[in-house]
């Protein structure tokens, strides 16, 4: 078990109904036919975690020089990668991406790209917004890119906390927190974004469930904050990282060592309960309905091993739900796994609520940031409940 003798001042990544599932302007929320399909800002404001800020600057540790790790700054997007003679690399299906849909506009950030660029700053239509991506915690952050109100550009700092993407903002240089969304030194600590929906899939995946969808196209075609930098697309540098127990770079806490702490999790915070829901215990399930706190919550993975959690309320009712193929079915409805969209039925066109405001992540991350975190299946994970 890890030592928390530091760790348990951070942040729990708490998050209820309400935080989860800004959607912009899509269709009604299914656990609320009453609810505004208008934005809202419920993640964004005031820090008021139990951890003391700023965090301390022995605390960070220095991985690369600033801006080494080029963000994306003018990205390109188009249906595939095919017909960009720039473009050194290929699009596979059984590529990894990160997927947002937002206001109607669906687009997926591949994994190949952000593996050497971490942040894409980009805008749906007139929105702005930041997706990141931190290779050594497997963590997904896509929010509203603004810093003090306004809008602004985020760069890789360079600097890791806890072993997490440490950002800067182009306003102000405040350094922010990948994983908790919130900045940790300089002139805006304390402020937190506000956060946004978003599905770690394979790109086969996310093309089936939005046929319309847009994908980022790797730079030179898209523009860096260092110009028209490349990389190898092709090649994934942390390939043998995420194969190991080595956790992120100069990490000087224990490791929370119940589970490999390169396992995959989603993990659920409410009502001062978080408890994470390792992949192999999922798919063991099938499908799982569970209550975290008072929090009704079903978990799922697809068939190429993408996490979800969702609210499993509709229309106000707590209700069960079963698995019929790569469906969800609850209500008389059949609902797409990797969006949470009814298929059909008397609830078609709506969305669940989402039980988790960030991406899957690797265990060690999680658990260092929820160090009382309970698992799903117990230690060994192994699909039944604890």
């Amino acid at each position: 078990m890890a030592s928390t003798t530091n760790r348990r001042r951070f942040l729990a990544l708490g998050v209820g109904a309400a935080l989860a599932g800004c959607l912009g302007s899509d269709p009604p929320v299914a656990d609320d036919d009453t609810a505004s399909t208008e934005p809202t800002d419920s993640t964004a404001g005031d820090y008021s975690g139990p951890f003391e800020l700023p965090v301390p600057e022995d605390e960070l540790r220095r991985g690369a020089s600033k801006d080494a790790i080029p963000a994306i700054t003018a990205p390109v997007f188009a249906d595939n990668w095919t017909g960009f003679d720039e473009v050194d690399a290929t699009l596979d299906d059984g590529d990894e991406v990160v997927g947002v849909e937002l206001g109607g506009v669906a687009r997926a950030y591949p994994l190949a790209i952000l593996n050497w660029h971490e942040i894409v700053n980009d805008d749906f239509d007139g929105r702005p917004v930041v997706v990141t991506y931190c290779p050594l915690c497997g963590s997904a952050v896509v929010a509203d890119r603004l810093a003090g109100g306004e809008p602004t550009y985020f760069g890789v700092s360079g600097l890791l906390w806890m072993s997490d993407l440490v950002m800067y903002d182009d306003r102000t240089n405040s350094l922010w927190s990948q994983v908790l969304a919130t900045a940790i030194r300089g002139e805006l600590t304390g402020e937190t974004l506000s956060l946004l929906p978003s599905t770690i899939s394979t790109w086969g995946e996310w093309r089936a469930a939005n046929p319309e969808t847009e994908v980022l196209v790797p730079p030179p075609v898209s523009g860096t904050i260092r110009g028209r930098q490349t990389r190898r697309y092709d090649v994934n540098p942390y390939t043998s990282y995420q194969q190991s127990s080595a956790i992120g770079i100069g990490f000087n806490d224990a490791a929370d060592d119940r589970l490999h702490p390169k396992t995959s999790v989603v993990g659920v915070a409410a009502d001062g309960v978080a408890r994470a829901y390792p992949l192999g215990a999922v798919e063991s399930a099938g499908v799982v309905n569970d209550t975290v706190g008072d929090l009704p919550v079903v978990v799922a993975a697809s068939a190429e091993g993408s996490l979800v959690a969702y609210v499993r309320r509709v229309d106000g009712e707590t209700v069960e739900f079963d698995r019929d193929g790569s469906a969800l079915v609850a209500a008389g409805s059949r609902w797409n796994l990797l969006t949470g969209r009814a298929l059909d039925g008397p609830h078609e066109g709506a969305v669940l609520t989402r039980a988790n405001d960030r991406s899957p992540m690797f265990w060690f991350a999680w658990a260092d940031f929820n160090p009382e975190t309970e698992i799903y299946g117990g230690e060994n994970a192994t699909g039944e409940e604890e």
